[in-house]
């Protein structure tokens, strides 16, 4: 049986990596941050008592800001494939806190590096990285592009590329790094300004809510459907040689052609509702991440199938569901 250790589990990527790989047969291990409450939610389809004897879902105690228990975790769990989710991974909030950023997200991702090497076991690694890498490079990039990150988010997971790189070159470590460009669901987070405009949406149309504060409507993002790129990762682990590639929809549509879209989704009109809010603007702006995935295609035979219209209306249609059933 293949063994999987997931960072970030509880996030959106990692709940539907930890389906994914659960329906592949896969033990899958996960590592939590200790919280007064509970926040494994997004677990709760897959979540097994571990008293069952066959649960294959394990939930762990650590940080990737605690090397100690990543290294004795890696040693007791010995898994095949490790894939590293786990940031603090909000690009406005990195400004404000790019100390602890740079900590997880850069420092972070040697520390798991390093307990695997200390461990001296035969695993494949995948680090999440960005399109944020790609700062003001003009759009299409792709694995050829060159790197300007914009934000300490961004220069933190630039960090981390390289570095998963170097461990691949220096001790001989199957690692990749997946360029993921934006990718969402209805379990993104709240603060991410998709999973925003369509939680509004939902209560603009139930009454409950009046208007909605946006900052830099003519950003242009590459949206896809979160789901769709965990199948990207877990097929970046099973070709024989270790490549860096991008995973996105090629295609671009602005924050307003996403708001537009789902607030049309409910009968709508974005601009009776939308206000702008300048503390919502980043300190530097990235204007455009369009991606080209044809490696991908070519490497993995991974094509995104669902585009950012289709992505805005499903995700206004669950969250509409989730406010009927309150």
């Amino acid at each position: 049986m293949p063994v999987a250790l997931i960072t970030g589990i509880t996030g959106q990527d990692g709940s539907y990596l930890a389906e994914l790989l659960l329906g592949k047969g896969y033990e899958v291990h996960g590592i939590v941050r200790r919280s007064s409450s509970f926040n494994t939610g997004r677990l709760d389809a897959v979540y097994a008592d571990p008293h069952v004897a066959d649960a294959r879902l394990h939930l762990h105690y650590g940080d990737l800001l605690d090397g100690v228990s990543l290294t004795n975790l890696i040693r007791e769990v010995t898994p095949t494939e490790v894939y590293n989710l786990a940031a603090q991974s909000h690009v406005k909030v990195s400004f404000e806190l790019p100390e602890y950023t740079a900590d997880v997200d850069a420092v972070g991702t040697v520390r798991l590096l390093e307990a695997i090497r200390a461990a001296g076991i035969d695993t494949r690694f995948y680090q999440a990285s960005t399109s944020e890498l790609y700062g003001s490079i003009p759009p299409p990039q792709d694995e050829e592009s060159g790197f300007a990150p914009r934000s300490p988010y961004a220069a933190a997971k630039l960090y981390s590329y390289w570095v998963t790189r170097n461990y691949r070159e220096a001790y001989d470590l199957y690692a990749v790094n997946g360029i993921l460009f934006n990718h969402e669901s209805p379990r993104r987070g709240p603060t991410f300004v998709t999973r925003k405009i369509t939680r509004a949406v939902a209560a603009i149309a139930q009454g409950r809510q009046r208007g909605l504060y946006l900052g830099n409507l003519d950003a242009i993002r590459d949206w896809g459907y979160a789901p769709e790129y965990v199948e990207g990762m877990w097929r970046m682990l099973q070709v024989d040689d270790p490549h860096d590639l991008v995973l996105a929809t090629g295609v671009g549509a602005t924050v307003r052609d996403f708001a537009e879209v789902s607030f049309a989704a409910a009968g709508l009109d974005y601009r009776d509702h939308v206000e702008i809010d300048e503390r919502y603007h980043r300190p530097t702006e990235v204007e455009a991440l369009i991606g080209r995935p044809d490696r991908a295609a070519e490497v993995l035979g991974w094509r995104a199938a669902t585009h950012w219209d289709d992505l805005a209306r499903l995700m206004v249609a669950a969250d509409l569901a989730a406010d009927a059933a309150t």
